[in-house]
């Protein structure tokens, strides 16, 4: 399981690559988000294409830069992404695949583009994008569940949403985000962990929680950690992903889609 985290200091994102996550993720997403998330206590970034330029002077793991939704400003943004030394861009809030093939062209083979699956009109059109040649594709829960007008964060994990968008995807698949082993709340990362085993993700990204969780950690213990915990979850039995998955859906609520294990 790859880990990327988010964070723009140059020696927490040295350590953590150096213990064996696989990179780091810088965010320039904020146009419109202080509205569209009013009320959800979310988490809203505002880094900086400095910020990109360090992390990238500091790590030598992927650095992932999350720009703006598609419009008139993203041809600056991904040529500064670029610029500035990003392995790959990542695109938020995509609706149309117009929105991909256009930011695909302006990327022109010079880094990765990935897609964050964070809207109904995604959902329902992941097939069609899943087409495109894209370096990823994640499921973003907190702008579903806001675009959705749900309650619940970790729904699409059990009513069938997240196993439909996995099918139609071939690039790594990612969706949720998980902390140190043993902990995480509402839901135990250890479920979040079982569902990413279960439906084949190759990737993931840290909760924000992770970050406050690792203070006064060594991050050469716990990335490890982290990776043995994904691996033993991967070894399950079908019984024991199946009590896990009746965990979760206990601890979410909600009628279950059919158990269908990677």
């Amino acid at each position: 399981m790859q880990l990327y985290v988010f964070t723009v200091e140059p020696g927490l994102a040295r350590d953590v690559v150096a213990a064996g996550a696989a990179g780091i993720v810088v965010d320039w997403e904020n146009r419109d988000k202080v509205r569209r998330q009013q009320g959800w206590g979310t988490e809203i970034n505002r880094h900086t294409p400095r910020d990109l330029e360090r992390v990238r002077a500091a790590t030598g793991g992927r650095v992932l830069c999350r720009i703006n939704a598609h419009g008139p400003w993203t041809a600056d943004e991904v040529r500064a992404a670029v610029a500035r030394g990003a392995d790959e861009i990542l695109l938020p809030m995509v609706r149309r695949p117009e929105e991909v093939d256009r930011t695909l062209d302006l990327v022109d083979g010079r880094c990765g583009l990935g897609i964050l699956v964070e809207t109904r009109d995604a959902v329902e059109r992941a097939a069609e994008l899943a087409r495109r040649p894209l370096s990823r594709v994640y499921v973003g829960l907190n702008d579903l569940r806001i675009d959705r007008g749900a309650t619940d964060l970790f729904t699409p994990l059990v009513d069938g949403t997240v196993d439909r968008v996995r099918a139609a995807v071939d690039v790594p698949f990612g969706v949720a985000g998980l902390t140190l082993p043993g902990l995480g709340t509402p839901i135990p990362t250890r479920l979040i962990g079982a569902e990413l085993a279960r439906v084949g993700a190759a990737f993931t990204f840290l909760r924000r929680s992770f970050i406050a969780d690792l203070a006064g950690r060594d991050p050469a213990v716990e990335v490890p950690r982290m990776h043995a915990a994904s691996a033993a979850l991967r070894a399950r039995t079908l019984e024991q992903v199946r009590a896990d998955r009746d965990a979760l859906l206990a601890a979410v609520g909600g009628t279950p889609a059919p158990l269908q294990p990677a």
